[in-house]
């Protein structure tokens, strides 16, 4: 393990603040987290792009979401294959072990991942049509989506893209026998979000209106 490196110093120092202020004025409450477990209501799913930070858009405390991140936020239809699922394997612990009551799937604006399914589809990158591209083959998933959006001006795909990367990922979840299950017997609700990072704006998915709507 020669590669590996100590952590950045900015990092140390960082941790060190975060020690002797957050961690100390609350220590009984990171404790009594460590003892009882965790019982997150919510699960959300978050594209891991460095701007979106679910945690301050909700003000949540620690213990309180489950989160799980990937590229564009994006849940893959329901395959047990046997192979390496990451994203499936997180929304299964999430409803079957910790008993989650929501799962939010949370896009955002200007998601690059978003931007590199365009462009893979459009036919503008063909490096992503390469079986060995992860990016890529990960950015498959949203092909329904950009079916549905082609037929717009150029300069309105993006952002229509990025809600559809939302209602891909909602549709997917219903494929998963438990999640379709939790749905209907009323011990899970799904709940479709779009943040615009640089205006803090904060759409939802209303299925009497078809559309997002500001919350």
């Amino acid at each position: 393990m020669s590669h590996i490196r100590a952590l950045p110093s900015y990092l140390v120092q960082r941790f060190h603040g975060w020690k002797a202020t957050t961690y100390n004025d609350n220590k009984a409450w990171y404790r009594r987290l460590a003892a009882n477990g965790q019982h997150p209501r919510a699960m959300v799913i978050s594209c891991c792009d460095s701007r979106v930070h679910v945690t301050s858009i909700f003000g949540a405390d620690e213990g309180e979401f489950f989160i799980h991140r990937n590229i564009a936020g994006l849940v893959p239809p329901h395959n047990p294959d046997g192979e390496y699922h990451g994203t499936s394997a997180t929304i299964e612990y999430a409803v079957q072990s910790l008993g989650v009551a929501h799962i939010v799937v949370l896009g955002h604006s200007n998601c690059g991942g978003v931007k590199g399914c365009l462009d893979m589809c459009s036919g503008h990158a063909p490096e992503l049509l390469e079986k060995t591209s992860f990016v890529g083959r990960w950015m498959d998933i949203l092909r329904p989506g950009y079916q549905r959006i082609s037929g717009l001006p150029p300069e309105l795909q993006q952002p229509a893209l990025e809600r559809e990367a939302v209602l891909v990922s909602l549709e997917n979840l219903m494929t998963f026998p438990f999640i379709k299950e939790a749905v209907e017997g009323d011990r899970l609700t799904l709940h479709g979000l779009w943040t615009d990072t640089g205006e803090g704006g904060l759409e939802q998915f209303d299925p009497a209106k078809g559309g997002f709507v500001p919350v």
